[in-house]
Formats: structure tokens, sequence, C-alpha cells
């Protein structure tokens, strides 16, 4: 028979869990939000400005609030991610309706990528991140080592050069 370690069980880490939803997808959110209360409760949750407000009146659960998506909030998030301040995104996006701040929303996924972070986008992956052992227990995913890209040489840029024509001008003493 194995034995049993008499090391008290370390408790279940704290997320960091941003949690943003298009209007068309909020419903959504705040029903997935309302069903895994008592999960996200152990959490520090983040959210962009509207949503955050529903989730808090619907749910009480509170949450750092963030500017409305539009208005800056995404990039807020962005920027906490790249600040490492972020281990979950919950980003239910409504892939369509056009949205004026898309170039926003892009940015958004692209730093969690860049920075490796988990993200939902559905319902169904939100599902599988919060219900998977590693939400609950010790996990730190790999981060990406910039050092590198950091410490790289730019090329020093060439003076420009004088077209063929502003050349024969110059030697004709024209200006």
């Amino acid at each position: 028979m194995p034995k049993l370690s008499s090391a008290p069980l370390e408790p279940p880490q704290r997320r960091r869990v941003a949690l943003v939803a298009h209007d068309n997808k909020k419903p959504d959110l705040l029903d997935w939000v309302e069903f895994n209360r008592g999960t996200l409760e152990a959490h520090d949750l983040i959210a962009t400005g509207t949503t955050g407000k529903m989730i808090e009146e619907r749910t009480g659960l509170r949450s750092t609030l963030l500017l409305s998506g539009p208005l800056g909030g995404d990039q807020q998030l962005g920027a906490r991610i790249a600040e490492g301040g972020v281990d979950v995104l919950i980003f239910f996006w409504d892939p369509l309706e056009p949205q004026p701040h898309d170039p926003d929303v892009k940015a958004l996924l692209r730093i969690a990528a860049v920075w490796n972070i988990a993200v939902a986008c559905n319902r169904a992956t939100a599902d599988y991140i919060i219900s998977s052992p590693l939400f609950a227990n010790r996990y730190a995913a790999n981060l990406p080592n910039f050092d590198d890209h950091s410490r790289r040489l730019l090329p020093t840029p060439a003076a420009p050069q004088k077209s063929k024509l502003h050349r024969e001008k110059a030697s004709h003493g024209e200006r």
C-alpha cells in the first residue's frame, strides 16, 4: 500500500479571471457566471465596465471594473495581460455582429495569445477551462521569453536617397 504524504495540501490558487462580453453575448455570459458563481467567488474577477456592472447586479459578485470595452476597457485589459495581471480571459465575443472597436478586440485576443493565457471565446470553452483540474490547482503557464526580442539590434535607417531628377537639378544649380 502506498504511503500518503503528511504534507498539508496547498490551498487552491486564486486566479485572476477577466470577464468580457459583447452586447449580444452578455446574457450568455451572465448565465455562465451565475451557474459558476460558487467557483468564481474564490477568484479575483476583472471585467470591462458594462459587463462587470451587470454581473454584480445579477450575481452579487464584485470585480475590478475597467472602462467599457469600446471606451478603452479592452485596451486596459490588454495592458493587464501584458503586465502579468490576468490568468484567464473569458471573452464571449459576437462573431456575427460588426464592432466599432474591432481593432481593440483583435489586439486583446492577440496579446492574450502572445502571453499564453487561457482564453475562452464561447461557453463550451469557458466550461472546459473552469472545470479543468488545472484551474483549481497550482498551475503556472509557460510564459514566453522575449529577452532576444528585447535585445535585438534594429537596422539604422539609411539617409533618404535623392531621386534622379533631384540630383540632376542639383547638378545644374536648380532648387
